[in-house]
């Protein structure tokens, strides 16, 4: 037998059709989102995160177990970025609780969550 591969150039792979471009978070949005989910599951509240990205948003999806529905899920939509700002915070019902420009300011809802009266 032989190797009868052929070797198509990157450019050409997809027919000269633009290749869709997915959204996800950036490193430092990504980095924000870590830090705070890390808090949480040192606290116990979460125990499993996914993430996924599409043509038109990317989201983080946070799990107090894996089998079921997120609990919250951290959204980033682009096209919103000049109306109600590009990141929210969703909750397994749908309700948005929280929606910014600022992705920082948007994660401080998770703020209140990790005080704890101190006796």
């Amino acid at each position: 037998m032989s190797d009868r591969s052929t070797i198509i150039p990157m450019e050409h792979a997809f027919n000269h059709k633009a290749a869709v471009q997915f959204i996800f978070f950036d490193r430092r949005e990504f980095q924000a989102i870590l830090n705070i989910y890390g808090k949480m599951v040192a606290a116990g509240h979460w125990k499993d995160y996914a993430t996924s990205g599409s043509k038109d948003v990317a989201i983080f999806a946070i799990f107090q177990r894996a089998s079921e529905k997120p609990l919250f899920r951290i959204i980033k939509t682009p096209s919103l970025r000049h109306k109600q700002g590009a990141f929210a915070i969703v909750s397994r019902h749908g309700q948005i609780l929280n929606r910014g420009h600022e992705l920082e300011q948007v994660l401080k809802y998770f703020d209140k969550k990790l005080i704890r009266i101190v006796k």
